[in-house]
């Protein structure tokens, strides 16, 4: 079934490093830590407010040479819309799979990895003990070794 769609990441207040063959979110409002896998990381790049669940399935397909149904990427959507990683609730005229029927049909007929999002919840403090993530410009005044500890920039990172 084709739908129209168009799946929107959250970028406010996050943190987001890439790390080979994975995207490491950071959530700085719910102190969530998320991990997505690369199948996960790629579907959530793609969700960009002007792409439909048919243009990132092609577009997964294309990048894996790999054929996948929508219902791929619907379970991604899924997982990404569980941890508020996406703008709206409940993508309008979307039927999202029953996760674990969906992991057991996928996983027999895929040839790429199953999207997967993992999390777990940080401690308040810890990411600004070991990292320079900001809200505001005054978040960074205490954090000496960060790149700059006057600019809180658009990544959420005391940095130019």
């Amino acid at each position: 079934m084709k739908t129209t769609a168009n799946p929107k990441a959250r970028t406010e207040n996050l943190v987001v490093q890439h790390v080979t063959d994975e995207i490491l979110v950071y959530d700085l409002t719910t102190n969530r830590a998320h991990c997505l896998n690369k199948t996960a990381g790629f579907v959530w790049s793609r969700c960009t407010g002007d792409k439909s669940i048919n243009e990132i399935t092609e577009a997964v397909e294309a990048q894996f040479g790999h054929a996948v149904d929508e219902d791929f990427v619907r379970l991604a959507l899924d997982q990404l819309e569980n941890e508020n990683l996406l703008t709206e609730k409940r993508l309008a005229g979307v039927v999202m799979p029953n996760r674990r029927e969906a992991i057991k049909r996928l996983g027999l007929a895929s040839a790429i990895a199953i999207p997967i999002v993992s999390s777990l919840l940080a401690p308040s403090k810890a990411l600004g003990s070991v990292s320079c993530a900001c809200i505001s410009p005054g978040d960074c005044i205490t954090q000496t070794s960060c790149p700059n500890q006057n600019n809180c920039n658009g990544s959420g990172i005391c940095a130019p």
